[in-house]
């Protein structure tokens, strides 16, 4: 791992390791993981912090509010 990169540990991406964007990152930044394989929409919150090993995303747990946009979603039935 490098000092640009990320880990995400918990849920469905626990594991995943991901270089960060070129922007500075931020602790507390929230990012949204919607897992729609094969079942049930499931929505995982991930928090960014800095550790003494490095950045790391860790799931989330608690609760934030609606973001003010977002995508309209697919049924597929068209």
């Amino acid at each position: 791992m490098t000092d640009r990169s990320v880990r995400f540990f918990g849920g469905p991406l626990d594991g995943r390791v991901q270089e960060l964007a070129e922007e500075e990152p931020v602790p507390g930044t929230i990012v949204r993981h919607i897992h729609l394989h094969g079942g049930p929409k499931i929505e995982t919150l991930y928090e960014l912090g800095l550790t003494e090993n490095g950045w790391e995303y860790r799931v989330s747990t608690t609760t934030h509010p609606e973001p003010t946009h977002s995508e309209p979603e697919s049924d597929g039935l068209r």
